[in-house]
């Protein structure tokens, strides 16, 4: 079923690009490599210095390694990251269906922004680690759990709040020796000692240790907020008509405003179960981007944040006991899923157009 699931909604996606390529005579290569992909292909080709003002530093060299290998073998970035994307987004299904069963894996495939686990962007390889670490966290598997994180650590900075999020998992344990605690605390460093060691190359690079944060305020006006502040900056961005020359602008800024929204529901509901670790690894997420200059880029995370899909496989799947209930349960059930097939379509839209898509 999640094969199936798998395909169709890649199949969705792959839809849309060849529908616009042929309404708009682009090539797939072009529609796939818009934003964040110039960047990694850059870095790929040419490293830290290959473009001026040091924006590069604010990604994480794990993915353009990656590339900058297949280059070597004369692949363009586009294909790799599309087949690694595939690939990887496959691998991270599998691994929701150990932590949350097949319907949160399907919830996750058809995701409102699932479009970026499709295309050469960081989500899926991340997503396929950090999952699987979980998973192997969580069977106990704690040597394969760091190694996994310690790839996730290589991708994007949210391999720092995963290593956060397995101390607590960590820490919340019942019944563990001290010995066995001390010796899973231990492994963790393993995945830090990859950011460590990215900060000091990028300490190397630059003279700088916060070189990452320097290039993320740059470059993406991450500058350190309070977040009743970051919240009143997101408010001009959602009004209808704030950006006339990009009309789609005002709508994705909304989609911040409720993924910040849904992250507290998320943590929230975590909380509520004591599930410790996995109320951090998202709240930590929330609090992050609500340091911000503005809400942003958030629709993305809520792809990582994999206690939401397993909260809304549990919704999904809830068989109450009046028939009455029931029937309208599984009439809001087939509506929210309809609801992100459409988004999933929008989305699509959005980033294969060129349009800022988060």
């Amino acid at each position: 079923m999640v094969l199936q699931a798998w395909i169709a909604s890649r199949g969705l996606i792959a839809l849309v690009a060849l529908l616009l390529a042929v309404r708009q005579g682009r090539t797939l290569t072009d529609m796939v490599s818009n934003w964040d992909v110039q960047h990694f292909a850059r870095l790929a080709e040419g490293g830290y210095a290959a473009e001026p003002g040091g924006i590069l530093m604010a990604f994480f060299p794990g993915l353009p390694v990656i590339f900058s290998m297949f280059l070597q073998l004369g692949i363009p970035v586009a294909i790799t990251g599309v087949v690694l994307s595939l690939v990887c987004s496959m691998l991270a299904a599998l691994a929701l269906v150990r932590l949350g069963g097949p319907w949160a894996a399907i919830a996750w495939l058809f995701a409102p922004t699932a479009v970026f686990t499709a295309v050469p962007y960081t989500e899926s390889l991340f997503c396929a680690a950090a999952f699987w670490a979980w998973e192997r966290a969580r069977s106990d598997r704690w040597l394969g759990a760091a190694t996994l994180a310690a790839i996730a650590c290589t991708v994007r900075v949210s391999g720092l709040f995963l290593v956060g999020a397995l101390f607590v998992l960590i820490i919340t344990t019942r019944r563990l020796d001290w010995r066995t605690r001390l010796r899973r605390l231990a492994l963790l460093a393993i995945p830090m000692a990859v950011i460590v060691g990215f900060a000091a190359d990028l300490h190397w690079l630059s003279g700088s240790w916060t070189a990452w944060y320097q290039a993320q305020s740059a470059g993406w006006v991450r500058e350190l907020t309070w977040p009743w502040d970051s919240f009143m900056n997101t408010i001009p961005a959602i009004i209808p008509g704030a950006y006339a020359d990009h009309p789609w602008w005002a709508a994705v800024f909304r989609g911040e405003m409720v993924s910040m929204a849904v992250g507290l529901l998320v943590t929230s509901w975590c909380l509520a179960r004591r599930m410790w670790a996995e109320a951090s690894w998202v709240g930590v997420q929330v609090l992050a981007f609500s340091l911000s200059y503005w809400f942003f880029s958030v629709n993305r995370a809520t792809l990582l944040w994999f206690p939401l899909w397993i909260m809304l496989a549990r919704w999904g799947t809830w068989r109450p006991g009046r028939q009455g209930v029931r029937i309208a349960h599984r009439v809001l059930v087939v509506l929210a899923f309809t609801m992100s097939i459409v988004l999933l379509l929008w989305w699509c839209w959005l980033f294969f157009t060129g349009h800022w898509a988060s």
